[in-house]
């Protein structure tokens, strides 16, 4: 397991994820998967979901959340901040990445 969190989760992220988890019954061997997959209007768009690891992740934990994410993807997602946003206008997960020359009006997808 890595000890270096290459990512940030914000606690209201946290409680989401832990929140879902709970609610979908989801199993111990399960953590969270960051990543990146090409597609969306700027090229990238984010991977946030429940996964089991594979041989290209890098595992380390959050706040009691295992994460997984592929080796390949940590030069696109370093230092990012996820959040989970609950105002009028927009409720979800928001990716503050600064690895992004562009984003989107969606939100979800990004430059490099």
């Amino acid at each position: 397991m890595t000890t270096t969190q290459p990512i940030t989760l914000t606690e209201g992220a946290i409680k989401q994820l832990k929140r879902i988890r709970d609610e979908q019954g989801i199993s111990a061997k399960h953590g969270v998967r960051i990543g990146v997959k090409g597609g969306g209007c700027s090229g990238f768009t984010y991977v946030l979901g429940f996964d089991e690891k594979t041989e290209k992740d890098d595992e380390f934990e959050i706040d009691g959340l295992r994460v997984f994410m592929e080796k390949a993807h940590a030069i696109y997602l370093l230092g990012m901040e996820i959040d989970w946003v609950e105002g009028l206008s927009n409720r979800g997960f928001s990716f503050n990445n600064p690895n992004a020359t562009s984003t989107c009006g969606c939100g979800t997808s990004f430059s490099a």
